[in-house]
């Protein structure tokens, strides 16, 4: 038992540390890469959801890389790249929906989704030691296989829980600040274009939901909302 159990506890504690450690090295990359935003167009929606949230500001950074991403950093200090803020600015996508992107990251991190993840993930390196010492034992070629895609196939459904409630979070925000879900649904309309997705990997694999599940789930939302007022 404890031959199963000591490796176990070392690979969790190395995930923590490796975790903590990625966490500090991408808090000291994006302060050294990024710069503060300001925008005409943008700045009166976030006045609009910080008087939402009851805060003075919500204070939104732009991320100097060509990719089109927005992030909340382990921090909590909230990203837009440079790459989505040209496409906002070339008019491919609107002030309300760069909001709404703002608005889910936020979610992210009233959530916590960052200190989850670092639980998530040495659980799921757990979860990975453990079937790989069953597993090998009956299946020996295919075992370490195995075990990988039962941890990968963890992993993806934890990351889209986690997109389901920052959506949430983002819908009821948005909804506080006067600005709506519409935004919120047609920026996911066009996201594959605006990323440069060619196809996506099966649902179960995947880490953000389906587009149309998520419109989906919001839609699903509004109406119970309808019902209560």
């Amino acid at each position: 038992m404890i031959q199963l159990v000591l490796p176990v506890l070392l690979m969790i504690a190395i995930s923590w540390l490796t975790y903590a450690a990625a966490a500090r090295r991408t808090a000291a990359m994006l302060s050294e890469q990024s710069a503060p935003l300001r925008d005409s167009g943008l700045d009166p929606l976030l006045a609009q959801m910080a008087r939402a949230l009851n805060q003075p500001a919500i204070p939104v950074h732009v991320f100097e890389v060509d990719m089109v991403n927005g992030l909340a950093a382990p921090d909590g200090r909230i990203f837009l790249t440079r790459g989505f803020l040209q496409k906002y600015r070339a008019g491919e996508v609107t002030a309300p929906e760069m909001a709404s992107v703002i608005a889910h990251e936020l979610g992210h991190v009233a959530l916590g989704h960052s200190r989850r993840r670092m639980i998530d993930m040495t659980g799921q390196s757990a979860v990975f030691i453990v079937l790989q010492a069953v597993l090998t034992r009956f299946v020996p070629i295919i075992g370490f296989w195995i075990a990988g895609l039962v941890t990968r196939v963890l992993s993806s459904h934890l990351s889209r829980g986690a997109e389901y409630e920052a959506d949430a979070y983002a819908s009821a925000l948005l909804m506080a600040a006067g600005i709506g879900t519409g935004p919120q649904k047609s920026l996911f309309l066009k996201l594959e274009r605006l990323v440069g997705m060619k196809g996506s990997p099966p649902a179960w694999m995947a880490s953000h939901p389906a587009t149309a599940d998520r419109i989906a789930a919001i839609e699903a939302r509004e109406a119970r909302w309808r019902q209560t007022v």
